[in-house]
């Protein structure tokens, strides 16, 4: 796997031996970052896997990332995937609830939020439902959320601007209902 474009074009990017995390294939990131066309302001990548939406975003105009992951051997892999990067980078091992309210705490928002989590657990809908209780995305922000195709989740307070589906998954942009 290797960023797509801008300016971190062809870096590559280190995935993870297990099965544990499914990286975005390069079409399928490739497809989300022209739905949603130019890149700017603070991202957040909730499930974080191999950090690759984050560094994307970051070589396509993105200010800084935070990159939030529960498990010790994704973290490594994104800490060897932003050593590089010029913008800054934060990387936290933690579960995406308690991330959420420590965010919060610190008044942090962002412009975008990838929400691409293990599939049929419901992430999704609980990770809306916190990041519109604690006002996370910025107004005007956007969140792409990834998840098997049969999928289907509580949007309320986000409108779906968009929805693809690329073979067995599905990808939604959405944003604050009524801003």
């Amino acid at each position: 796997m290797r960023i797509i474009s801008g300016k971190y074009k062809a870096k590559k990017l280190h995935t993870l031996k297990s099965n544990d995390t499914r990286p975005t294939t390069d079409k399928v990131r490739e497809s989300i970052f022209s739905m949603l066309g130019e890149i700017d302001g603070p991202v957040l990548d909730l499930f974080g896997g191999t950090g690759g939406l984050a560094v994307e975003a970051l070589s396509r105009g993105a200010d800084s990332a935070m990159i939030i992951d529960g498990a010790g051997d994704a973290i490594k892999i994104i800490k060897e995937n932003t050593k590089d990067i010029d913008e800054p980078v934060e990387v936290f091992r933690n579960d995406f609830k308690r991330a959420l309210k420590a965010m919060a705490k610190r008044e942090k928002s962002f412009d975008l939020i990838f929400l691409d989590p293990p599939y049929n657990k419901k992430l999704i809908d609980k990770s809306l439902a916190l990041i519109k209780e604690y006002n996370i995305l910025n107004d005007g922000g956007r969140i792409v959320a990834e998840a098997g195709k049969n999928e289907a989740f509580n949007h309320e307070g986000f409108n779906i601007i968009r929805e693809n589906e690329y073979g067995s998954i599905k990808v939604w942009l959405l944003n604050h209902e009524g801003k």
